[in-house]
């Protein structure tokens, strides 16, 4: 896309103006974006995502947490995946899932937590099990 004269000049503002019309036109950052919040528009995703930021678990383990069928975890966290907010690692049959370390997952975790004001667990008092919280907060 190209760089559009405005119909009002107002000036000083014309060399800003510029530079936000060029990030306007990278539509394609908006859309990831976009899918992102998408995904997290959803409660048992979001629920689903903020569980994977303090714990690795099998999908047995999350549809337990959840009080869900398997498969209807299984298709939550395939969403999730597609978004690169998740990641898994397989270990013989079982197949584990997390929060990915990447900038958008940490910061979309602090998201939730200040908006919801839900503290992280304390991992501390976690049992080992459970003890595996990558994104810790500032």
């Amino acid at each position: 896309m190209e760089i559009k004269e405005l119909p009002h000049n107002h000036g000083e503002k014309d060399n800003l103006m510029i530079s936000v019309q060029e990030v306007l036109n990278r539509d394609t950052n908006f859309k990831i974006i976009a899918d992102i919040f998408k995904q997290l528009g959803d409660t048992t995703r979001l629920r689903i995502f903020w569980l994977l930021c303090h714990a690795e678990e099998c999908v047995l383990n999350i549809a337990a947490m959840m009080e869900m069928s398997s498969p209807a975890v299984s298709h939550h966290l395939r969403s999730l995946k597609s978004s690169r907010l998740i990641t898994s690692r397989r270990e013989g049959k079982e197949v584990y899932y997390r929060a990915s370390d990447s900038t958008e997952s940490q910061l979309l975790h602090r998201m939730i937590e200040q908006v919801m004001e839900v503290a992280c667990p304390d991992a501390e008092t976690l049992p080992d099990h459970l003890n595996h919280t990558h994104i810790r907060k500032p």
